[in-house]
């Protein structure tokens, strides 16, 4: 592929990613944060992409250091994933 039309392609994929993550994520309200047992409960709205409506629900984190300076009534945005041992928060980040 020539050169020239590379670096276009490649400057919008790189725009186009960081969008396409963003609107994966879900409005929340943090309401419980566990950190021996990794978990958070969160208000949250509708999670499109795994058909779910808006309600309160316990959470897995993939990593405990998303847990680091959330407290309860923090608004959040958060990105979860379906695994085999159930939904996971795998980014959460505080909604200004």
């Amino acid at each position: 592929m020539n050169k020239l039309l590379l670096t276009p392609l490649l400057l919008a994929l790189a725009i186009a990613l960081p969008a396409a993550a963003q609107a994966d994520l879900t409005d929340g309200e943090i309401r419980k944060v566990d950190t021996d047992a990794k978990k958070l409960t969160i208000k949250h709205g509708e999670i499109k992409h795994l058909d779910m409506p808006p309600m309160t629900m316990v959470f897995q984190v993939k990593d405990a250091s998303l847990l680091d300076n959330l407290k309860p009534g923090d608004r959040v945005r958060f990105a979860v994933e379906k695994t085999a041992g159930g939904l996971v928060v795998t980014a959460i980040q505080l909604d200004k």
